[in-house]
């Protein structure tokens, strides 16, 4: 698949976008921990990522393959603090008692991001079932180190995915932590694509 099918610029949200996370997301196991049954992940997941996506395109930026059939959220160096209200209700309203389990996981990722974040963060990234393996998301990951580079900086991220890992790392990522949410949730790898 070829690189010039990714969008480099502020992709606006949109459902195409927000389905295709919710898609990609569907079985990830820190969402499976958050919301076990697998009918109401399908439910709330297009409105999380909602949420998210409208969050990276106010702070960041919302890359896209042109047919929104891969996606990635990414927030830019430094401090970003979004506390809108409504985003807030909204994440209530589809997590309901799920939420503090958000927030706990939540809280664990920042604990292991430097601080002052000085990096690009790939706050998510998602390929649809029906074009996984084809490179999309491979090609936006090249897309968002370049970004990083441009600026002099690494890219960070966090996995929940075992598997994941070696696909990171064979496009130049570091494990720089291994932790488990506190609580019995899941375990996390963080790791970092190192700046120029």
């Amino acid at each position: 698949m070829k690189n010039d099918r990714v969008i480099e610029t502020q992709v606006k949200p949109s459902t195409g976008l927000t389905q295709t996370l919710a898609l990609a997301f569907q079985d990830d196991p820190a969402i499976a921990w958050l919301v076990t049954d697998p009918h109401k992940r399908r439910r709330i997941l297009p409105g999380f990522f909602n949420v998210m996506a409208a969050q990276s395109h106010r702070h960041g930026s919302v890359i896209a393959s042109s047919e929104m059939l891969a996606a990635a959220l990414i927030y830019p160096s430094g401090e970003v603090n979004d506390s809108r209200i409504r985003d807030s209700l909204r994440l209530l309203a589809l997590f309901g008692a799920a939420l503090p389990r958000g927030l706990r996981m939540a809280k664990a990722m920042h604990a292991h991001h430097p601080y002052p974040q000085p990096h690009l963060y790939l706050r998510y990234l998602g390929v649809a079932p029906s074009a996984q393996g084809q490179g999309l998301g491979g090609a936006i990951v090249r897309k968002v180190i370049r970004q990083a580079a441009d600026k002099k900086q690494g890219v960070l991220l966090e996995t929940a995915k075992a598997s994941n890992v070696a696909i990171y790392a064979r496009l130049g990522f570091d494990i720089v932590s291994e932790w488990d949410v506190p609580g019995g949730g899941p375990k996390f790898w963080t790791m970092i694509h190192p700046a120029p």
